[in-house]
C-alpha cells in the first residue's frame, strides 16, 4: 500500500508466492534459511489450513504473513507485479488494481479505507470492470456479496 502511495501505519509485511509448486513446510524452510521464522507454533499446519504463513523477520522483528497463491486471480497479480527498488531493495510490488481486489475481499474497516484511497489516487488509471469481476468472482467463492459495497465506494469516491 505504501508503495503504492498510500501513507499507513503498518505492523506487518505481506506476500505472496505462486504456491502451486512448493508446500508450506518447504517455504517454511526456505525462509528460516534468509532468517525468516514461525511466529506461531504449529505455524505450518494453520498455514496448510489458512493458506498463510505466519512468520517474522528475526534481525528487524518485522512479521511477514506469506500467502500461498493459487487461485487464477492470484496467480495474474503476480504475474503482473511490476519490480520496484524499496530502501535499496528490489522487489515485486503489486499494482493497484490487484491490490483494490485482495482488500474488497477483506474488507475490513482498514481495507476499506485502503480501498478508497487507492480509488482516489489512481481512479483514473484502473480497470474497474475487471475489479468488479474479480470481486463478483471470489464473493461468490466465499459466498460474500462484496461488489455492492465496493460498487458504493467507487461512485462515491469518483463521482
Amino acid at each position: 500500500m505504501i508503495a503504492r502511495g498510500v501513507p499507513r501505519l503498518t505492523r506487518d509485511i505481506d506476500i505472496a508466492v505462486a504456491g502451486t509448486d512448493i508446500t508450506s513446510s518447504a517455504l517454511a524452510d526456505e525462509l528460516h534459511r534468509v532468517g525468516i521464522h514461525p511466529r506461531i507454533a504449529d505455524a505450518v499446519a494453520f498455514a496448510d489450513e489458512n493458506q498463510v504463513l505466519l512468520m517474522k523477520h528475526a534481525a528487524s522483528g518485522v512479521e511477514i504473513d506469506v500467502s500461498r497463491a493459487w487461485l487464477p486471480f492470484e496467480l495474474e497479480a503476480l504475474e503482473a507485479a511490476r519490480d520496484e527498488t524499496l530502501a535499496g531493495i528490489r522487489i515485486a510490488i503489486a499494482q493497484p488494481d490487484d491490490l483494490i481486489i485482495f482488500k474488497a475481499v477483506a474488507w475490513r474497516p482498514v481495507d476499506q479505507q485502503d480501498v478508497e484511497r487507492l480509488l482516489a489516487l489512481h481512479g483514473e488509471r484502473i480497470d474497474l470492470e475487471r475489479i468488479r469481476r474479480h470481486v463478483n468472482e471470489l464473493g461468490d467463492a466465499l459466498e460474500i456479496d462484496r461488489l455492492r459495497d465496493l460498487d458504493k465506494m467507487i461512485a462515491r469516491v469518483l463521482s
